[in-house]
């Protein structure tokens, strides 16, 4: 008998095969069917091209910079009010956006489907080519957030009330101690890696839920390695923060959070939920 999360109606004797049709198309995905689909992913990034795999995170690093520039836009209309964050965070979601919907190579979605291959098949050449992808990623992705910082540091090219709100941003991208960065971080690699895990089943939603999901890591101020560098280096860029906070108060906490929050929270567990569903002649190989 089929499971009811894979049937769904499917075989219903009460419906025809049209009807039965369209129950299957309405089914929600099994865990195992969404494991395996973001461990494809996975599998295919791994064997990526090195250059192909660095561009591509190039990209991802600069297009998540539209997060604080479409953040700071929003911010310099609105009234010094303690809802304007409420608003203003729907501009964060703009680089997630781009970077998502587009398929560029983001750190933080890697932290999950790089795993997962890591997870069925544990053996040191999967290990090897999982490092390989995270220096890659990360490298070229801060690569990226540091060209768009510097494009925003150009004198004239925004309205004076937009260069007050990214400096007021990336002020408060480099404050706090570090294990409460950490913390933060931590949330914020759980929120981004749930999101990958949640776009197979979101189908036409996929723009929804990538909004959703990184608003709230706006709006609760949590720490992204990638979004969070662009401000960091744009605090660097015009003095506001020194070289020594970037590193301190931010990239090392945050870094670790991230990993943390994406490795242990949802790989790990996500994992482990349909390890034992796993027919073990697939997995060893």
């Amino acid at each position: 008998m089929p499971k009811p999360s894979q049937s769904a109606g499917a075989e219903s004797p009460h419906l025809d095969e049209k009807e039965q049709g369209q129950a299957a198309e309405h089914a929600s995905l099994p865990a195992l069917v969404i494991h395996e689909l973001v461990r494809d992913e996975g599998e295919a990034a791994l064997v990526r091209n090195a250059g192909a795999m660095w561009w591509s995170a190039l990209a991802a690093g600069m297009s998540m910079g539209f997060s604080f520039l479409t953040e700071a836009m929003l911010q310099s209309a609105l009234p010094a009010t303690p809802w304007r964050h409420l608003i203003a965070g729907f501009g964060y979601c703009m680089g997630f956006v781009i970077v998502i919907l587009g398929r560029q190579q983001l750190f933080t979605e890697s932290t999950l489907t790089a795993l997962l291959p890591l997870l069925t098949r544990k053996n040191a050449q999967t290990f090897a080519a999982v490092l390989r992808l995270w220096g890659i990623v990360l490298l070229a992705n801060l690569s990226g957030t540091f060209i768009f910082a510097i494009a925003l540091t150009t004198h004239g090219v925004f309205a004076p009330e937009v260069t007050l709100a990214l400096q007021d941003l990336s002020a408060q991208a480099i404050q706090g101690e570090f294990w409460a960065t950490v913390l933060r971080a931590v949330f914020a690699g759980w929120l981004i890696a749930l999101m990958v895990w949640l776009l197979p089943s979101a189908k036409a939603e996929r723009l929804l839920t990538v909004v959703l999901i990184t608003y709230v890591v706006a709006i609760s101020h949590l720490s992204h390695i990638i979004a969070g560098s662009v401000e960091g280096i744009y605090a660097v860029l015009t003095g506001t923060a020194s070289v020594a906070d970037y590193f301190l108060k931010f990239m090392f906490p945050t870094l670790l959070g991230n990993i943390i929050g994406g490795v242990s929270l949802v790989a790990l567990l996500n994992h482990a939920a349909i390890a034992a569903e796993m027919r073990p002649d697939v997995s060893e190989k």
